[in-house]
């Protein structure tokens, strides 16, 4: 829809894929790149009514204090990534983007993260007052951009496990523990989600943090017709395992054991060397396998800090399986990318696919969103080509319905 103007809430508005989401749609919308790595811009998905590039504004909140602009900035000199050209010619955009950049919350994100912010959660504030002062940069954000509907993201830091207990599995109890200002019982992913949910906007989780999205929120947000959907995008190393290990499964090979050893740079490496926040992170990257194999092989996920890196992540895997006559043989693989450059275009694509389900009276979750993340809320496959084949089919639902059999009806930017 043309008209339709899309705010799109960035929670770590100031981290370095938030910077590349800003930079990348700006650089679309100029004809200064292309596409690359959106999947919304293939075929099905370009016979949908999908927002246009040029119809997203950006916004967010963060616990550290600094700018988009000079974030993207550090990114390019650091990884010499990024074409310093494009920078100068979207300086507008991310100088926007700031501007509309508000204070987040670290309540009970653990200790890692506490330490990046810039100022401390006040202990007088309640719960229920903590959700209102985020619901109130939301609206605020809508208000002053003049959009339609705002898709609320979450690309902070990962935090420690939340213990989920019968506090969090229906609405009515969550409610009964904010009013109770039982701080023990959410995180800072679940008040940004609680708000985002309470005024109406589509919500993303692309952390582990299972906080995001408890039984409760996911059930608060069907019965208000909000879409939402997480957990953790899917951006490297479970990619690929995704997609290999089905290979196992169609040959009949027995894996013995399949272990991981990843190494990152950039803020979320140094969040990941806490073992609290470690812990959210392999239980997603970990948990494949066997949803996939139909069994556990001995498996073992290692994530380990490397400032130098940057931006960038290296994993190696050594599969360890056997075949005919009990030979055990091994594959090994090594993906190595720049961590913020692979996820920005997907929460581009899921910005666009949110505001689509909102507008066409979805709510609750969107699992033919799965082939995005690690752990996908409400969906039993995990093989990765079954999972493209449900946002396929989605798409080609949806235009069978609407009659869309001939080409696009818009450029892949929006723009004619």
């Amino acid at each position: 829809m043309k008209s339709r103007k899309v705010g799109v809430w960035l929670i770590g508005a100031l981290g370095s894929i938030s910077s590349m989401v800003v930079t990348g749609a700006a650089a679309l919308r100029r004809g200064l790149a292309a596409p690359t790595g959106m999947v919304s811009v293939l075929e099905p998905f370009g016979r949908l009514d999908l927002a246009g590039l040029d119809r997203l504004v950006f916004g967010g909140c963060d616990i550290r204090a600094g700018s988009l602009r000079d974030e993207a900035r550090a990114f390019a000199e650091k990884t010499g990534a990024l074409d310093h050209r494009i920078l100068q010619q979207v300086e507008e955009e991310l100088l926007e983007t700031d501007r509309h950049v508000r204070v987040g919350t670290v309540r009970n994100c653990g200790d890692a993260i506490r330490r990046m912010a810039s100022s401390a959660d006040s202990p007088r504030i309640s719960v229920r007052e903590e959700i209102a002062r985020i619901a109130e940069q939301l609206r605020s954000f809508k208000r002053k951009t003049g959009a339609d509907i705002v898709v609320v993201v979450n690309l902070a830091s990962t935090e420690p496990p939340l213990a989920i207990d019968e506090r969090h599995l229906e609405p009515d109890a969550l409610e009964r523990s904010i009013e109770r200002n039982e701080s023990e019982a959410v995180r800072a992913s679940t008040i940004y989600a609680y708000a985002a949910i309470r005024e109406g906007c589509p919500y993303v989780n692309f952390t582990p943090s299972n906080g995001a999205l408890p039984p409760a929120l996911v059930r608060m947000a069907e019965a208000r017709g909000i879409p939402v959907m997480g957990n953790d995008g899917k951006t490297g190393e479970t990619l690929v395992k995704s997609a290999l290990a089905p290979l196992f499964v169609c040959r009949n090979l027995e894996v013995l054991s399949w272990e991981g050893f990843n190494i990152l740079g950039n803020m979320d490496g140094a969040v990941l060397e806490n073992s609290a926040n470690r812990e959210s992170k392999i239980k997603t990257k970990d948990g494949v396998l066997s949803r996939i194999l139909g069994y556990t092989p001995h498996s073992r996920v290692r994530i380990d800090y490397v400032p130098s890196l940057d931006d960038q992540k290296t994993a190696w895997d050594f599969v360890h399986f056997r075949g005919f006559l009990g030979t055990k043989m091994n594959v090994q693989f090594i993906w190595q990318g720049y961590d913020s450059l692979l996820a920005a275009p997907l929460v581009i694509d899921l910005v666009r696919f949110a505001e689509f389900a909102a507008r066409n009276g979805e709510s609750g979750l969107m699992p033919h969103l799965a082939s995005y993340f690690k752990e996908p809320l409400g969906v039993d496959e995990y093989r990765l080509q079954q999972q493209f084949e449900m946002l396929l089919d989605y798409a080609r639902a949806f235009s069978c319905r609407e009659g869309l059999d001939g080409p696009s009806r818009k450029s892949a930017t929006g723009v004619n």
